[in-house]
């Protein structure tokens, strides 16, 4: 693999805006590449060539001045082409490179690939010192964490020695400072650019205690930490002072509630502070480390990416020097890479050993010093497509096929349509039935959109705040859907299997119940606690679906209002539901009977459930609305309540026909189908920009065919209008009104998938355009600044 490509594969996809831009260099160097073919001499005859070249070879051996000999640094030094210089400007050092040989002919191309580099190279110094100084800070936090954390843990674990012994105390004293200190003693260069050295420096170092002087000199960094704290110890001791009990810390923290729960967010409308006295028991201590446990996890993620960050930016000005050195037969390569060694991208070592100390803190602290362990939940193996679920993949949806084709040539042959059963079979089995078809159609166009999301690179993990390594790949989905494909098909014909006439004698009330058996199937698989099927996946979806059922009672994020999205488009999938609930429940299967339309409860129902997923959305809506104090989330409920009233008045428009119903079903979806559509495009998408450089599109498009961003843009706009149907009531003679609306409600799923791809797309991008790589995980301490301030 070349190593543009090798580059571009292993970008942080947020930060791809901050690399180095390697293929613009290349361009730049091939038009310079381009000018010296153009502008080369006739090539001279071979043998000319050589003689001239041992004439000269010769001739120095002959040298009669050695006292003029010039020294070889010299003469390297005044045959370097450039000359590289750091400048200190607006409190920022930035490096300019001097092109010496402008005089040259075609000198004006290199100076413009020179001044490109020069400004590709700061901007990528520039965002790397910005990194390293933010995870500075946060390694600065990470220490007050840990400070109280361990004091925390001593405090529940031997509270009867708290103040009784000292021996005890000093011991403590300097298990914190050690652990508190792990991220931020070995970074003095960032500490002394903010204006603070952290109190943990200060501290007395457990290791220097138990081993003897002896030992701690061995590391320098032990030594350095060690002066540094009797310094510390001796202007104590001459201000007359002493240390503050370092178990004090517990006296300036309070505890994050950072679950959320119902009963916390109606105590939040109530002014109720979230903010908890600290209870020591074992309960909370456990709350505590699995909380931090995470953030030293993600924060450790942030380490890995800005180092691999570095050594990629430093690999690629390396190769564009070389690359340069080639085309022009010069020797600038060792002057310019050597600069880029020696600058702060290429020689600082904040990060290397900051990892080292997160490591051994988290070993410590959070793996009972269990290396392997605790390595491998720092460092997450990228999940690999295992053969198994490619085989089953490729065997089910082989399975799957057939069973199509067989229910295909079991109805042709048998001529079942014809029977006078099939108008009450497609009344009663069909519904039942169509749900999975629902199910495996949505299944299938997430797959397709994953497929896509990982060709383009676009990081729905991070979007979606999966756990790295366990979210799901198109394999893993595809063999879900055609695994439940398989099932129903396979149900099916076994139902077909039977006299479709309910008065014949070979009718049996069991086939009528394979339906139900097959959803009570999926929802033991979906709900099973085991370690089985795709566990963290499943319970990602539970904790989402629950989550939207109990809106507004949660935080919204993006997973939540994403799978109340997907739910508006499965409304007559919830109404198969109840379909189910009424055919069994009242006990129609028994007889194949439909009684269900005739039922009051069932028909004011079917206007519950088709409310529900809009109902969902709009109260998410509320709540971004009050806490992010938003309009566009305020616009966005006033689009789900009109599409609320749309939905209620086709509903009742398709039981009651009247004219007064179809006038305002017509007027209400007119109005949410062109809202909705305006939404979907301008907001969801981000397209129909007038002024983008990519007219009517966006600036920045993932997929480079803009016929792709149009084609979408006019099937979403006929998609949005297929309700057309349930109004103009449009009737194919050869298709049954269930296959009918079966069909219109599947060109609805459908739309949604193509929905789905260009709303996480520009999710994608907004990200990008604020360098946003990594999710947020809230703190379980919070320390009252004031106190801080003040100490």
């Amino acid at each position: 693999m070349k190593f543009g490509k090798e580059f571009e594969a292993q970008m942080v996809p947020e930060w791809k805006e901050a690399y180095m831009d390697y293929n613009y260099l290349k361009t730049l160097l091939k038009d310079v590449q381009l000018y010296k073919q153009r502008s080369k001499p006739p090539a001279t005859p071979g043998g000319l060539k050589r003689k001239l070249t041992l004439y000269r070879a010769f001739s120095g051996l002959i040298q009669r001045h050695p006292h003029h000999s010039i020294d070889p640094h010299e003469q390297e030094i005044e045959s370097q082409p450039i000359m590289v210089n750091s400048v200190h400007r607006d409190g920022s050092e930035r490096y300019h490179t001097t092109f010496l040989m402008t005089a040259e002919e075609g000198g004006e191309y290199e100076m413009v690939f020179f001044r490109r580099l020069d400004d590709e190279f700061n901007k990528v110094d520039k965002f790397y010192r910005s990194k390293v100084e933010e995870v500075m800070r946060e390694a600065a936090r990470l220490n007050k964490q840990m400070e109280a954390l361990i004091a925390f843990r001593i405090k529940v674990e031997k509270p009867s020695q708290w103040f009784n012994n000292s021996v005890e105390m000093t011991h403590l004293a300097s298990d914190i400072a050690n652990s508190a200190a792990a991220l931020s003693s070995s970074t003095p260069r960032v500490a002394k650019l903010h204006g603070r050295v952290s109190m943990a420096m200060e501290t007395i170092n457990e290791d220097s205690l138990r081993h003897g002087p002896e030992d701690s000199s061995e590391n320098k960094d032990d030594k350095i930490q060690l002066n540094s704290q009797k310094f510390q110890i001796d202007r104590e001791k001459d201000r007359g002072g002493t240390r503050p009990d370092p178990l004090e810390v517990l006296n300036h923290v309070r505890l994050n509630n950072t679950l959320e729960t119902p009963s916390s967010t109606i105590k939040g409308v109530f002014n109720y502070s979230a903010q908890t006295e600290l209870q020591f028991n074992r309960k909370n201590l456990k709350k505590v480390e699995e909380q931090l446990k995470r953030v030293f996890i993600e924060f450790y993620q942030k380490l890995r990416l800005l180092k691999n960050y570095s050594f990629l930016n430093t690999l690629a000005f390396s190769k564009i020097m070389k690359k340069y050195d080639k085309i022009t037969s010069r020797c600038a390569a060792k002057a310019y890479v050597g600069m880029v060694d020696n600058s702060y991208l290429g020689s600082s070592d904040e990060i290397t050993r900051l990892m080292e100390r997160v490591e051994k803190t988290f070993i410590k602290h959070f793996s009972n010093s269990n290396r392997n362990y605790g390595l491998n939940l720092l460092r997450p193996k990228p999940s690999r497509a295992r053969h198994r679920i490619t085989f089953s993949t490729g065997f089910l949806a082989g399975c799957t096929a057939a069973l199509v084709l067989g229910l295909c040539l079991v109805t042709h042959v048998r001529k079942i349509m014809n029977h006078p059963g099939s108008s009450q079979y497609m009344e009663t089995m069909f519904p039942l039935y169509s749900l999975f078809g629902f199910i495996v159609l949505h299944m299938l166009m997430y797959a397709a959109n994953i497929y896509i999301w990982r060709r383009y690179k676009v990081n729905q993990s991070f979007i979606f705040g999966l756990k790295q390594g366990s979210e799901l790949s198109c394999l893993d989905v595809l063999f879900l859907a055609f695994f439940l494909a398989t099932l129903a098909l396979a149900s099916i014909l076994a139902n077909l299997d039977m006299e479709m006439d309910p008065d014949t004698e070979e009718y049996k009330a069991f086939t009528e119940l394979m339906p139900l058996i097959l959803v009570l199937i999926v929802i033991v698989m979906l709900s099973c606690p085991f370690n089985i099927m795709y566990r963290s996946s499943r319970l990602f979806f539970l904790t989402c679906l629950f989550h939207c059922i109990c809106a507004p009672l949660y935080k919204v994020t993006l997973p939540d209002f994403f799978l109340a999205d997907q739910f508006t488009s499965q409304v007559q999938a919830l109404r198969s539901l109840e379909f189910y609930i009424c055919y069994y429940g009242w006990g129609d299967f028994k007889h194949r009977q439909n009684t269900c339309k005739s039922s009051s409860i069932f028909t004011t129902f079917s206007f519950i459930v088709a409310v529900i997923p809009y109902w969902c959305r709009f109260l998410q809506c509320i709540r971004r609305f009050l806490e992010e104090k938003d309009a566009m989330q305020g616009y966005n409920g006033v689009k789900c309540f009109l599409t609320i009233a749309a939905v209620c008045l086709r509903t009742a428009y398709s039981l009651n026909k009247g004219i007064t119903w179809k006038v305002l079903a017509w007027i209400f979806s007119i109005c949410a189908a062109i809202v909705s559509t305006y939404w979907d495009l301008v907001i969801d998408w981000g397209l129909l920009q007038k002024k983008s450089k990519n007219r009517w599109l966006r600036d920045k498009l993932i997929i480079p065919h803009k016929s792709v961003y149009f084609t979408a843009m006019v099937l979403n706009v006929l998609l949005r209008f297929a309700w057309l149907q349930t109004v103009l009531d449009f009737k194919v003679d050869f298709l049954h009104r269930q296959a009918m609306i079966s069909i219109i409600a599947s060109l609805e799923i459908i739309r949604r998938g193509i929905w789905n791809f260009f709303r996480v797309e520009n999710e994608h991008l907004n990200n990008v355009g604020k360098f946003r790589a990594f999710k947020s995980v809230p703190l379980p301490f919070n320390y009252d600044e004031a106190e801080d301030k003040d100490e």
